[in-house]
């Protein structure tokens, strides 16, 4: 499931462990930073609701910080796609070390202020989403099919009604294996050790991508399509 694809190239296996990573930063949002989800947006819509209805353990203030946060940087993954046209492994390397970034702050601010008081939940909230919604935002652009790496729903309804896909069925495998990751990171050991799994991940997609970005003249998977 990690074989670079004839079309999209090493993309495909790219975005399998960024599907990965969603699956790790949403166990730590929601086992430890008050049930929100930082990736899967149309949880939070839901939990939303709840809060507002009075359902107990979720807070509506956790989850428009988090839509919130996510909007913004999906607004930034956005501005980036329409300002790196044209190569798409350059656009996945920005994106993704830009991500790394916000991973490593939170990792810092997980091991130095803890997140339990609301100040490091909600920062660390902001920041996860934050970093979430611009990935979300350059996948989007990248338009490799049946592969978002944060929303499943239709992808397994593609998979259940086509009865095909390899990309879908691998979607919902990483995804899968990225949470119960982070569940085990979380309950087992602590959230700066989930976070900073993540980070490496996405640290290791950004290196590789630049690796393979960098061949003159561009392999013909880094164009935009």
């Amino acid at each position: 499931m990690l074989k670079a694809d004839p079309e999209h190239g090493p993309l495909v296996p790219m975005l399998l462990v960024l599907t990965l990573v969603t699956g790790v930063v949403d166990a730590v949002s929601y086992l430890e930073l008050g049930h929100v989800f930082v990736a899967n947006m149309t949880g939070n819509v839901v939990f939303l609701g709840f809060a507002l209805a009075g359902a107990p353990g979720l807070s509506a203030t956790a989850s428009l910080a988090a839509l919130a946060a996510f909007l913004l940087g999906a607004l930034a993954g956005g501005h980036l796609a329409r300002h790196l046209p044209g190569h798409r492994g350059r656009l996945l390397t920005v994106a993704v070390a830009a991500q790394a970034g916000l991973l490593a702050v939170s990792t810092v601010l997980a091991a130095a202020a803890g997140h339990s008081s609301d100040p490091a939940r909600y920062t660390l909230i902001g920041l996860l989403a934050l970093a979430m919604g611009g990935q979300n935002a350059v996948v989007r652009s990248l338009k490799v099919p049946d592969l978002t790496t944060t929303v499943l729903t239709m992808t397994l309804t593609a998979l259940a009604a086509d009865r095909t896909g390899t990309r879908r069925l691998a979607s919902a495998v990483w995804m899968f294996a990225g949470a119960l990751l982070g569940a085990v990171l979380v309950l087992h050991t602590a959230v700066p050790v989930a976070l900073a799994v993540a980070l490496a991940l996405v640290a290791a997609v950004a290196a590789l991508t630049h690796h393979a970005a960098k061949p003159v003249p561009a392999p013909a998977w880094t164009e935009r399509r």
